[in-house]
């Protein structure tokens, strides 16, 4: 008998809500929710194929141990007994930071892999983590936990009551947007333009999105904080300086001229490719529109001044009155947000080979494989990797897949045998996406609407098989030294405990001064991630604080399957604030120290190619390829390349060109379109599904040319640690044939 649920869909940052119709156990149907508070009915085609990442036979559904090239499967007990048996002795023989951890993207879109790593982490006691952050929003968390305090403090753009939308590096037609969660963002594009706003896009390439916008402008790869300066300078130049009702809440702005000296529109038009009289325009445009916001994406942050873009975009936020107020730039207020009150701060450990300083608890995944290759104390020896692929989607990652190779001990958490879990010693598989629960924890905290939805599992876990949470848990409690066969449900509830017991002793919980023992008996009848879920709402923003008051409670989530509508964005500033002086600082040091360097840049002459990645609707990183339906259709790993630059260079549209770094070396098709800015290159990011060692069928059927083979792992942004992605310079020759 057919059965429906909802749930919201965890395969990007949109959080669409889906309609899900089930019949013996099987997905017949899935479809947007035309109810869903928030997407109304919107769905991409990745929010369809839930169904097949569910029923994929390469999908893993019982442990895999590898004794020398041979895979075998195993029962979990006995992947448990071999993690226990050659982790600790590591540890105890090279120290805590013989143990590396490397988390992909995945895990902020699921509960367990948001709750339960940080526990993990703490009981192996290393500070070698790292994350797919360092190739993605880094820079972003630096710039705004240095103006406001707090990395999680971020600004997004008011897209639904704004008149003027300036989007610099994002392609959120493709990509569902990012760092701004808002389901149907060309839908949103296009009201701007129908309550006759404007939208310009700046991306090297014309986009899906530039292709909605009033007007497209090329700018050349990596000089988008040089052009964001000059927009800040002639500001400033005209007067228009307003930071409205912020004013008295502001430090340092007063320094931003002599700061931006020589970045104008006159001296950054040659560099960024954009004519000065179009930048004075734009900086005036921007001044006097009734609303305006600045948002700016992955194309800004991974490249080499990401961080001076991302604190730029909240400077022209800042003086041109719209930060924190509707239709500028916004702070949400989740409904599981917690207080924010330690002043933030980076680098407070070093990475081991090339000082690379920490931010938000990780080092740049650009150093992971020299720390694995380099001897001495600290070097890392075994890695736990979660839900990640790096080999693939990191700098130099043919570098990095050979480091992979020398470690005493590598596990796995994750649903495939892909480029990197290959390597793996051990693979545990999660649950797929359908017989977990859900709830966003960590994107409605960067909603463009306060929302809330809980989804529970749609289909039950089968076989006795763990779910994720309790993999995770497992995994701790080996770390802590309590064996592979510790009381999870023990472990669980002396976590839960503990936090209700630093609650009641601050005074700024709504829980403050009561019954510890009373809180854990109101949460009784749950365990796991929704225990502690539970408990988060009770105490959010909107909760009942455990009965002292009306509000959310995850039952009340529960009864509310489309979600509930908390409201639209509203001014935050000052309370939000969490810096030292509860003032934004709109020059940290941290910051502005690395001006000189983008001066310096200017003077230098660009390479002859710059390559840069690109997203497709269809595909989301690399694990989304072995999905049948979503590989249907022409050939998206293409190298794209303006028509002038193939004439330069001797390409034909459907031949083959050779691409060159200082990394690497790959070979792709090639594309000839006039999307692309002379002079640069574009290569999809994700791809190069060529190992002959990963089970991946279908998508070794459409291996495509591996990105990362091209990022040189020695190439940061200096404040963040954050990879450079965008603008490598490459040298790109035909490939013949006979």
């Amino acid at each position: 008998m057919a059965a429906t649920s909802y749930r919201t869909c965890p395969l990007c940052e949109a959080t669409c809500g889906l309609e899900v119709t089930v019949d013996d156990g099987r997905v017949t149907r899935i479809r947007g929710d035309r109810a869903d508070v928030f997407s109304q009915g919107f769905i991409c085609p990745k929010g369809s194929t839930l169904g097949e990442l569910h029923e994929d036979p390469d999908r893993l559904r019982r442990p895999q141990i590898r004794r020398g090239a041979v895979w075998t499967d195993a029962t979990w007990d006995e992947a448990f007994a071999e993690i226990a048996a050659r982790l600790l002795p590591i540890r105890e023989q090279h120290g805590r930071n013989s143990i590396g951890v490397y988390l992909g993207n995945p895990n902020v879109h699921g509960l367990a892999g948001t709750l339960y790593v940080r526990p993990l982490v703490k009981a192996l006691g290393t500070r070698n983590v790292f994350s797919a952050s360092t190739v993605d929003q880094m820079p972003k968390h630096v710039s705004s936990g240095l103006m406001f305090g707090h990395p999680l403090t971020i600004a997004v753009p008011d897209i639904d009551r704004t008149d003027y939308l300036l989007m610099l590096g994002a392609n959120p037609k493709a990509s569902n947007g990012s760092l701004a969660t808002a389901p149907d963002w060309p839908g949103r594009m296009e009201a701007i333009r129908a309550r006759r706003g404007r939208v310009v896009v700046v991306d090297p390439r014309r986009t899906e999105s530039a292709d909605l916008a009033d007007e497209h402008l090329f700018i050349r790869p990596g000089t988008d904080a040089a052009w964001l300066a000059a927009l800040v300078t002639e500001i400033l130049r005209r007067g228009d300086r307003d930071a409205g009702r912020l004013a008295g809440d502001i430090r340092g702005i007063e320094r931003l001229p002599d700061l931006l000296v020589g970045f104008d529109a006159d001296r950054v038009a040659g560099p960024t490719g954009i004519p000065a009289a179009t930048t004075r325009r734009i900086a005036c445009e921007l001044a006097d529109a009734p609303t305006a916001v600045v948002y700016g994406r992955l194309g800004t942050h991974a490249a080499a001044f990401g961080t001076l873009a991302s604190w730029l975009t909240d400077v022209l936020n800042l003086i041109t009155g719209n930060l924190d107020r509707p239709g500028g730039a916004m702070f949400p207020r989740a409904a599981t947000e917690t207080p924010r009150r330690r002043p933030f701060t980076t680098g407070r450990w070093k990475s081991r080979v090339r000082q690379q300083p920490e931010a938000l608890g990780e080092l740049p995944v650009a150093a992971l494989a020299e720390e694995i290759l380099t001897p001495g104390d600290g070097q890392i020896r075994a890695l736990i990797t979660v839900a990640g692929n790096p080999a693939r989607s990191t700098p130099d990652s043919e570098g990095l897949g050979r480091a992979l190779e020398s470690l005493d001990l590598m596990v796995s958490i994750d649903p495939y045998r892909n480029e990197t879990t290959r390597h793996a010693d051990v693979i545990l598989p999660p649950p797929s996406h359908l017989e977990r629960s859900h709830y966003d924890l960590a994107f409605w905290q960067l909603s463009v609407r306060n929302v809330a939805n809980y989804s529970p599992a749609t289909l039950p876990i089968t076989d006795g098989r763990p779910d994720e949470w309790q993999i995770l848990l497992r995994l701790t409690a080996i770390a802590a030294g309590l064996g592979a066969d510790a009381d999870l449900a023990m472990l669980d509830e002396i976590g839960m405990a503990g936090q209700v017991g630093r609650d009641v002793t601050d005074p700024d919980s709504p829980i403050f001064s009561r019954d510890p023992g009373e809180i854990m008996a109101m949460l009784a009848s749950r365990r796991g991630p929704e225990r502690i879920l539970d408990y988060l709402l009770r105490t959010g923003p909107y909760g009942d604080a455990f009965g002292t008051g009306e509000g959310l409670t995850l039952a009340a989530l529960e009864a509310e399957p489309h979600g509930v509508d908390l409201g639209p964005l509203e001014p935050r500033l000052p309370g939000l604030l969490s810096t030292a002086d509860h003032l934004i600082d709109a020059a940290p040091e941290a910051i502005v120290a690395d001006l000189p360097r983008l001066a310096a840049h200017l003077e230098t002459a660009p390479a002859a190619m710059l390559l840069i990645g690109r997203r497709h609707i269809r595909s989301n990183n690399s694990w989304m390829h072995n999905i049948p339906s979503l590989m249907r259709g022409r050939d998206r790993t293409a190298l794209l390349v303006s028509p002038a630059d193939a004439a330069r260079l001797g390409l034909s549209d459907g031949g083959r060109a050779r691409v060159h770094s200082a990394a690497g070396t790959v070979e792709a098709n090639v594309a000839v379109s006039d999307e692309m800015m002379p002079g640069v290159a574009s290569l999809p990011h994700g791809w190069g599904h060529d190992d002959p060692q990963a089970s991946l069928a279908v998508a070794a059927r459409h291996p495509g040319a591996n990105l990362n083979a091209l990022v040189d792992a020695a190439a940061i942004d200096v404040p963040s640690g954050n990879a450079v992605l965008n603008g490598i310079p490459v040298e790109i020759t035909p490939v013949t044939t006979g």
